[in-house]
């Protein structure tokens, strides 16, 4: 029998009803420690913003967060959105986390918004938008320059302004693209950049990317051979009935999103079971699950090895998507943690 693939985490940092973004704040970590204590190579979070169900806003915090309060596992961000961000910012933030925690920083940059227009111009202070392809490509060669310990060069009316994110750096995160089209897959393999495809978000054109990518792969400073691995969704109980109870929070929320229904908090399981899906929806939320791994942990495992397989992948990101139970403790995600842990379990 093949390996397992290597496990990591991606947290979105869920806010459920009745809970405060404190209470949220807690139970991730309290995940983050499961997830190190399980040996999960890597811990994420994500950039969304003015989301009610999402308190995961603000990576670089977030990330010295994750860790302070861990020893072992790689931290970083999936992603940090930079047109919302100045690049000589995020590599000063980037560059103080990896002085502060060597060898485990993950930088991961991303095109998408992570917001709605009206939240995009604030970010932006009512300037131009950023996303654009040819701006994010001189945003990211230039960011990726600043993070080096040597600095860059500013030409600036006539003269060379010497740039460093910090002062004295002795290493620089590892800065991975994230993507869910082929022209991040293609700009990060002109870069020689590590990629990950948002497979979890998109679901299709993962097959397609990934190949483009590892295709044109371009050899850099960042290593001669391409690098990715593969994000999916996941809850895992004792049975597939309850699993499937356990997802349905995130499924509902999924749906509102893609359809403009309204957003909120997380309900519970028992507040998403009481709501009817739609008819006119019942296929979409079928094209959901299908990607998704919502199972039982022996079926899980197997799904697992399969998508790694499917995508040559050796390591796979999940998103522990489990909702809570009315009575869960606020600043506890049971079964969140408990995904993981029959997951990993049932893959050794």
């Amino acid at each position: 029998m093949t390996s397992p693939p290597t496990i990591s985490v991606l947290d979105l940092i869920p806010v459920r009803t009745g809970q405060s973004t404190g209470d949220a704040l807690r139970a991730s970590l309290a995940l983050a420690g499961v997830a190190e204590r399980l040996g999960v190579h890597r811990y994420w979070v994500a950039e969304h913003h003015n989301m009610p169900a999402v308190a995961s806003t603000n990576p670089p915090v977030l990330i010295a967060m994750f860790a302070a309060a861990t020893s072992t596992m790689r931290i970083g961000s999936g992603g940090v959105m930079l047109p919302n961000h100045a690049p000589l910012v995020v590599a000063e933030q980037f560059a103080l986390l990896e002085a502060a925690h060597p060898g485990r920083i993950d930088l991961g940059i991303g095109r998408a918004p992570g917001s709605d227009p009206v939240t995009n111009w604030a970010l932006r202070h009512g300037g131009p938008e950023t996303a654009d392809p040819e701006r994010f490509s001189e945003h990211v060669t230039n960011l990726v320059a600043m993070l080096e310990p040597a600095g860059v060069g500013l030409q600036l009316q006539g003269r060379t302004y010497p740039l460093r994110a910090t002062p004295e750096a002795v290493g620089t995160p590892a800065v991975w693209l994230l993507g869910s089209s082929d022209y991040s897959a293609r700009l990060a393999a002109t870069l020689g950049l590590p990629y990950v495809f948002a497979h979890h978000f998109s679901g299709s054109g993962t097959a397609e990317a990934l190949e483009l990518y590892r295709e044109n792969f371009s050899p850099s400073g960042f290593g001669d051979e391409p690098r990715t691995f593969l994000t999916v969704n996941v809850a895992v109980a004792e049975t597939r009935e309850e699993a499937l109870e356990l997802a349905r929070p995130q499924l509902l929320a999924m749906i509102s999103l893609r359809t403009g229904g309204p957003l909120g908090p997380q309900p519970s399981v028992e507040e998403s079971l009481a709501r009817p899906l739609p008819v006119e929806h019942e296929g979409l939320a079928t094209s959901m699950l299908s990607r998704w791994v919502v199972d039982e942990p022996v079926a899980a495992a197997e799904r697992i090895r399969e998508l790694a397989s499917v995508f040559a992948v050796d390591e796979v990101m999940v998103h522990p998507i489990a909702g809570a139970r009315a009575g869960d403790p606020a600043d506890r995600a049971p079964a969140r943690e408990r995904t993981l842990e029959l997951l990993v379990d049932a893959l050794r």
